[in-house]
């Protein structure tokens, strides 16, 4: 096995974070610094470490769920102390946990878990192009007919975005709710959006592209995953089903490849 898919299969990083590492002189191999990004290794025989500290071959990758709430950093550590969603997670149970892509820190709902780098690195290429899907408290009072531009490719300051699939919701909906608790304000509406792009802040740049910027967001799926079942903070292992899903629509397991369609 090449020693870079090892260390993402292992959870150290992703595959590209895994290349960067031995670049660096930072992995070695039976006592031995290796850099050649095509060197191969015997997980059952091999002794592999990270900065002297061995990397143990996982016995299987731990996915997991985060009901991630408002005010917590999508970062494994922050420098200056602030609240992570490391202390949410079972890190101490499945070192090398780390997040699938990102949420902002005024952000809510759901943020994949995973130690396996592989499947990561396949959920965040632009190949497979996962949907995301979001519901949106605006502000000012829209209509269907607003949201079409998203749904042709708004024009945004770093070129088109993708077409999005997007509606107003009804104000007392159990999706409507996830943004707005205490009832939608008459100067406010509730959009929900499904996306495919990984662009910062794609969501609030498109709304804000048609006059109506986000006052809060959240996200609710992702490819074939729906956030359910949990309170805001809390997390869930991925049930085999859901595992199953997430490998065989990145090809892991000889399922469809390319775009999803959800």
């Amino acid at each position: 096995m090449r020693l870079q898919k090892f260390l993402a299969r292992a959870g150290v990083a992703s595959r590209r974070g895994s290349e960067n590492l031995m670049t660096a002189g930072r992995v070695t191999v039976n006592g031995q610094t290796v850099t050649q990004l095509g060197a191969k290794v015997d997980p059952s025989a091999d002794v592999v470490a990270v900065d002297g500290r061995p990397v143990a071959w996982p016995s299987a990758p731990f996915s997991c769920l985060l009901y991630k709430p408002a005010g917590v950093l999508t970062t494994m550590d922050d420098p200056y102390g602030r609240r992570t969603v490391a202390s949410l997670v079972p890190t101490d149970e499945h070192p090398g946990l780390f997040p699938v892509g990102r949420l902002d820190q005024d952000t809510t709902g759901l943020l994949l878990f995973t130690t396996d780098g592989e499947l990561a690195q396949r959920l965040l290429h632009p190949r497979y192009e996962k949907e995301k899907r979001y519901t949106a408290l605006v502000e000012g009072r829209t209509s269907d007919a607003e949201l079409q531009p998203l749904r042709s490719g708004a024009l945004l300051d770093d070129g088109p975005c993708a077409p999005a699939r997007c509606s107003v919701l009804k104000p007392g909906s159990a999706r409507a709710r996830a943004v707005a608790p205490n009832g939608v304000p008459y100067t406010e509406s509730v959009v929900e959006l499904a996306v495919h792009e990984g662009r910062k802040h794609i969501v609030k740049r498109m709304l804000a592209s048609i006059g109506h910027p986000v006052v809060r967001l959240h996200r609710h799926g992702f490819g074939p995953l729906e956030l359910s079942g949990l309170e805001p903070g809390r997390w869930r292992e991925l049930t085999d089903a859901e595992g199953r899903a997430l490998r065989e629509a990145t090809g892991l397991d000889g399922g469809a490849r390319g775009k999803d369609t959800r």
